[in-house]
């Protein structure tokens, strides 16, 4: 791993060995920690992976396009959130787990008043979820269902009976992301990162709620016509983001955007 932007010491000059070395975990969460936030913020961040072609995905799935040192970051990423948002459809596809607690983060957590591991919210406006999966009956910490009202009764009643905790951010059967990120913020959840799928991660965008983006790009071409990396009705405006970090490490880009 080597950092390419900022310009500091762990970014090798043109005479030097260029050759990668492994960071630590605390190295990278020190190159990937949240910024320090005022009393009733809160930070929503995405971490998501891209083909040099604009794939965000392969057969379906974001793992065949992924490497080692993105699930490094990946796990990283993870252990610095207070809860981790994703999409029904990503929870289906990608066969989603509770987050664990992992010693390598537990004194750095301890010492951020943060619980042993990330909680899960999963955003769905029908439920249809397979409420038996051990993200909702085996997790440290509740997994939270992020719904609207109007949400079925009959799966909302299936949700809090496998143990889950259901959050209304919405007045109809669909979920307002700006209210999703506000309840979350508002029950202490403060750190928060999606790791999408696509489409919330577009409906993000399109509220204007996302305040940074950890964007890996994948040395690989997959042509097809699969998703990038956020999709949903296009904003009327482009928005413009800020470089914060590049790193490399045997051919990956992993980089960082924030909010300007």
């Amino acid at each position: 791993m080597r950092r390419l932007f900022p310009v500091t010491d762990q970014t090798p000059a043109p005479e030097r060995d260029p050759a990668d070395r492994a960071w630590s975990l605390d190295e990278l969460a020190e190159a990937y920690a949240y910024p320090a936030l005022d009393a009733g913020a809160h930070w929503l961040r995405a971490n998501m992976v891209s083909t040099l072609d604009g794939a965000a995905q392969h057969d379906g799935r974001s793992q065949p396009i992924s490497g080692e040192s993105d699930m490094r970051i990946f796990g990283t990423l993870r252990a610095l959130a207070d809860v981790v948002v994703v999409g029904a459809e990503t929870v289906r596809q990608e066969g989603y787990r509770p987050a664990r607690a992992r010693e390598a983060f537990a004194a750095r957590r301890a010492a951020d008043g943060q619980g042993p591991a990330p909680a899960v919210a999963v955003v769905t406006a029908g439920l249809d979820l397979d409420f038996s999966l051990p993200l909702f009956t085996s997790p440290l910490v509740p997994t939270l269902v992020v719904t609207g009202a109007a949400a079925p009764a009959d799966r909302v009643a299936e949700a809090l009976k496998a143990g889950a905790e259901v959050v209304v951010a919405g007045d109809g059967s669909a979920v307002d992301p700006a209210r999703a990120v506000r309840e979350l913020a508002a029950r202490g959840l403060r750190r928060q990162l999606t790791e999408g799928g696509p489409r919330l991660l577009g409906q993000f965008v399109a509220a204007d709620v996302l305040d940074e983006l950890c964007l890996t790009i994948s040395p690989m071409l997959t042509a097809g016509g699969a998703q990038r990396i956020s999709g949903g009705p296009p904003v009327a405006v482009p928005r413009r983001l800020a470089p914060a970090c590049v790193l490399e490490e045997a051919g990956f880009l992993f980089t960082s955007y924030r909010r300007i």
